[in-house]
């Protein structure tokens, strides 16, 4: 069984948990016996991939004159929003025709032939460009590869599954890891809605992160209920976790939030049980780990509260990192105003860091050895907070049941039920 998989994301470059989620799945489904071909728009070079073929979609070349690649550019949609912007041209050759626009000369689509683009792989400003660009490389190499069925991995490539299937007539399988509405509440932006919506229309399986996600597909986007399957994520124990020396120079009780600093994580719910926190106990820390465009705001909220000389801003975290901060956090926090799943929460019990967790979080679902509170209740989170960081019995419970637990959240298990997934459509 092969699997062309389609990702924004591969370690180390990652910028949240779409990344690790991938890589977490696949190493899983390479247990099962499933093969992966892996794309990306842009390999660094530094990853090490083991047994995944991992493709960069930046060395794959368009042949703009084949007949059959011709035939599926003219049924997408968006290839020519206007006729000065053609999404596969050169920043050389998009001068030369300009030029010769303005000039009143006539240029011909034959003027371009192979060619190449190359990604940022991140998420700047030409994002939604690079995701149209995407999914048109993903034509061509669903004609260069063999393989059974797809499988696209939120938004970012659900319409380079679609163009793979279209091509190829194999099923494709979409996986949601967080929805627009998750990202931005109710301020969605209606492009990406419509991305979301038609992938998972296309899809012949939606797997959904957690019921909490499943709901919203249904609800939301309208889709077949009978086609949305629940996988829950899992954690992998951390292969340097025993090799970490750290040491801890305060003698204060450190309380951290890890994770994007945006809407859709609930940094300010944080910052307020924090000061409620610090009005009745001044020996706590807490640290903010991560970024977003929610920083700036939450720095100055920190600072009229006055509570900077006890509040920590770190940055964007990973890797060992990551390791070293749970290392010497007594207490984590996810106050997540709309978590499809929340891998965080797991990683910080694997390194026996007790945790509190929003209901609003599809983690919530299969922790029973968390704290949960509503995320808006910053006083309840408070209290919570303040008991964990004083009553000794009572992390010391959490630490012992909560490394169990954690230790049988696998993704081996999401990988059998994903490989279950994919065999009824090649039995």
């Amino acid at each position: 069984m092969r699997v062309l998989m389609f990702g924004w994301e591969f370690p180390p470059h990652i910028s949240g948990g779409l990344g690790t989620a991938c890589y977490g799945l696949t190493k899983a489904l390479l247990k099962c016996g499933v093969d992966i071909i892996f794309v990306v728009p842009k390999a660094w070079g530094d990853e090490e991939p083991g047994s995944i073929k991992l493709v960069n979609a930046s060395d794959v070349a368009l042949n703009l004159q084949d007949e059959i690649f011709r035939e599926y550019v003219d049924q997408i949609s968006y290839v020519e929003v206007n006729s000065r912007l053609i999404p596969y041209a050169t920043d050389e050759q998009y001068y030369n025709i300009m030029e010769k626009t303005e000039s009143g000369k006539v240029w011909e689509r034959g003027e371009l032939n192979a060619q190449k683009f190359t990604f940022s792989g991140g998420y700047g400003k030409n994002l939604m460009e690079e995701v149209k660009r995407y999914a048109m490389i993903a034509l061509e190499i669903a004609r260069q590869h063999d393989y059974d069925l797809i499988h696209a991995h939120d938004w970012l490539t659900y319409h380079a599954g679609i163009e793979a299937k279209r091509i190829s007539g194999k099923p494709l399988i979409v996986h949601m890891h967080a929805t627009e509405f998750d990202r931005t509440g109710e301020n969605v932006n209606t492009l990406v809605y419509a991305m979301e919506k038609s992938g998972m229309e296309a899809a012949d399986v939606v797997i959904a992160v957690s019921h909490l996600t499943r709901q919203t597909v249904i609800n939301r986007y309208g889709i077949d209920p009978n086609k949305v399957i629940t996988v829950h994520n899992g954690v992998e124990p951390s292969e340097k976790e025993k090799d970490l020396n750290i040491k801890r120079n305060l003698k204060e009780k450190i309380v951290t939030f890890l994770g994007r600093i945006t809407f859709q994580k609930g940094p300010e719910y944080f910052i307020e049980a924090a000061y409620k926190v610090l009005q009745r106990d001044e020996n706590v820390r807490f640290v903010m780990a991560g970024s977003g465009d929610m920083l700036p705001k939450m720095i100055r909220r920190v600072a009229s509260l006055g509570i900077a000389n006890k509040f920590h801003f770190t940055g964007f975290l990973k890797g060992d990192d990551v390791d070293k901060m749970f290392g010497l956090s007594d207490v984590y926090v996810m106050p997540s105003v709309s978590e499809p799943f929340g891998i965080s929460p797991l990683e910080a019990m694997r390194s026996n860091v007790p945790v509190i967790i929003s209901k609003q979080s599809g983690v919530a679902e299969v922790l029973k050895h968390a704290i949960k509170v509503d995320f808006w209740d910053i006083d309840a989170m408070a209290d919570a907070i303040y008991a964990l960081v004083h009553y000794e019995a009572l992390p010391e419970t959490f630490k012992k049941h909560g490394k169990k637990e954690v230790d049988n959240i696998k993704w081996d298990q999401a990988g059998l039920k994903v490989k279950e997934i994919y065999q009824q459509f090649l039995s």
